[in-house]
């Protein structure tokens, strides 16, 4: 008997068919990835599976089963039966999944309590035993630590400790490695790998990456509009695709061995100009440098790539640029001048477009705010301006009055860039602009950006640590670790032939649509790791 069938399933919301008729099994100690954009369906498939619609208001249909379990039948007692002790999952943002104001092992000892009635020893022995097992170092310490001790790849690392408590004999992962830089991704990759050889579990992945269901998978299932769209095995739907969506979600993946897409005209002009920047946090002996010595230089037109793992500086280096953060020392020169405060002709586009939009203002406000700060008084202006800029950035100037939570991932990134350009500047620094966003979105916003600099002629720093993606924009790359640049120099120089050990390093952990190569790529990593 399949661990999982799943047959003709379809889940509403109000008037929304947010799945629509989805067929698919999955065998014990098989892989499965749900692939496709965001709004495809692919995360409430997931939740369906563990009957997390009951009680939602969501009108559930169809057949599914799980672990001998039919799930749409099942009363409430058989279902927390089910989530935890025999089918697991492990969701994309750790830090809502965990409570803030207990230890780890504590939570996981819960979780193993309420599902085998063990002792309290007993638990907190077995949270230390499977936070082991995930690559916790120093596991019976850290597990007295809070969810906010931990780093973004070991709290995840902790969530999937949590999940393999009671031995699931199914773990679904849901966006597990959305927010983790490369190194770490492909961490969580190689353990999900390992794990699910060692216990026999099956593994569900819900992923709009498709570069990481090449990673960790048997067989891939494309989805949109709540639909199949093609399934087969990993090789065939992503060496060989049949469909032509398929063909279109695997042409918008940014790959490292790509011709980089060019930007504008790079110019002698120099722009910004950062010498010997440093950067410090805390206080007496917790005082550390976040940038140390850190010089660069950007030019009218051209893109500067700055990559590295999180906790790199790139993020710190990136607002000293704009002016939110003064340097501990060095300076930041604008147009040969130095900065002083927060220039206007140096912008910055957030990673998260929803926590830097006021919920409560409508979107044109917000575009508004940098012409009034300007001195911008004239109201039927201001609203043109607004408007104009709307529609620059691929919107409908209709739009103006409408609220953030009323626009896709994608759409509110472009209210972030329509805000940054309201302020008229010379150079935008993105952080981590594309990186909560799938990969069809992602070429629209990075194609959006190019556009925009060969019109406008700015400067783009574009921070982030997704490598493929800073091959296609940039010009120059600066590469950096522990608040220092490592390498630095013409894009097509540092990635085919980087010179830094660490560079090669974060290229070789870049996931690969071959799964041939992904299978060499974990093997070598497992040597590495090992030396």
């Amino acid at each position: 008997m399949s661990l999982v069938r799943v047959t003709d399933l379809t889940v509403e919301f109000g008037d929304l068919r947010a799945v629509d008729g989805l067929s698919f099994s999955l065998e014990a100690g098989a892989a499965l990835a749900l692939v496709g954009e965001s709004g495809s369906g692919k995360s409430t498939v997931a939740s369906a599976l563990l009957g997390l619609h009951r009680g939602t208001g969501a009108r559930v249909g169809g057949s599914i089963e799980v672990a001998g379990t039919d799930v749409q039948q099942a009363s409430e007692n058989d279902l927390r039966g089910l989530r935890g002790g025999k089918a697991a999952m492990v969701f994309q943002d750790p830090l809502s999944s965990l409570d803030p104001y207990y230890a780890i092992g504590d939570q996981i000892a819960e979780v193993y309590r309420v599902h085998t009635r063990a002792s309290r020893r007993a638990a907190r022995a077995r949270a230390v035993e499977v936070l082991d097992r995930v690559g916790i170092p120093d596991a019976a310490r850290r597990s007295r630590s809070r969810p906010h001790e931990f780093s973004g790849g070991m709290r995840q690392r902790a969530l999937i400790a949590m999940a393999l408590a009671c031995e699931p004999e199914l773990l679904i992962a849901d966006e597990p490695t959305t927010a983790l830089d490369v190194t770490v991704q492909a961490q969580i990759l190689d353990l999900l790998h390992t794990l699910r050889q060692e216990t026999g579990m099956g593994l569900l992945l819900v992923t709009h990456d498709v570069g990481v269901a090449a990673e960790s998978v048997d067989e891939v299932l494309v989805m949109r509009h709540g639909r199949t769209v093609e399934h087969g095995p990993v090789a065939g739907v992503l060496g060989e695709p049949r469909e032509e969506y398929t063909r279109e979600l695997l042409g918008a993946v940014p790959r490292v061995d790509a011709p980089r897409v060019r930007g504008g005209a790079a110019s002698d002009e120099v722009v910004i100009e950062a010498s010997g920047l440093r950067r410090e946090f805390g206080r007496g002996r917790g005082r550390f440098a976040a940038v140390d010595d850190v010089s660069l230089t950007v030019r009218r037109g051209e893109t500067l790539g700055i990559v590295g793992e999180s906790g790199s500086g790139k993020t710190t280096l990136g607002r000293m640029l704009v002016g939110l953060l003064e340097p501990t020392a060095g300076e930041v020169r604008h147009g040969g001048a130095v900065r002083s405060g927060v220039d206007p002709s140096v912008q910055m586009v957030f990673q998260d477009p929803v926590s830097s939009l006021n919920p409560r203002r409508s979107v044109g406000e917000s575009i508004a705010d940098p012409l009034r700060a300007r001195g911008e008084k004239d109201e039927q202006r201001i609203r043109g301006r607004v408007r104009e800029l709307l529609r620059r950035v691929g919107l409908d100037e209709t739009h103006y009055d409408r609220y953030p939570h009323e626009f896709s991932g994608g759409q509110r990134q472009r209210v972030g860039i329509a805000r940054a350009l309201a302020a008229d500047p010379r150079v935008i620094v993105c952080d981590e602009p594309v990186s909560a966003l799938d990969v069809t979105t992602q070429a629209q916003v990075v194609a959006l950006l190019g556009e925009l600099q060969r019109e406008l002629g700015l400067a783009l720093v574009f921070v982030a640590h997704d490598l493929a993606v800073v091959r296609q924009v940039s010009d120059r790359v600066a590469v950096m670790r522990r608040g220092r640049i490592v390498e630095y120099g013409p894009a097509d120089e540092v990635y085919d032939a980087p010179r830094d050990p660490y560079t090669r390093q974060l290229l070789a952990a870049v996931p690969a649509l071959d799964p041939a190569v992904a299978a060499e790529r974990r093997a070598a990593r497992k040597v590495f790791a090992t030396v």
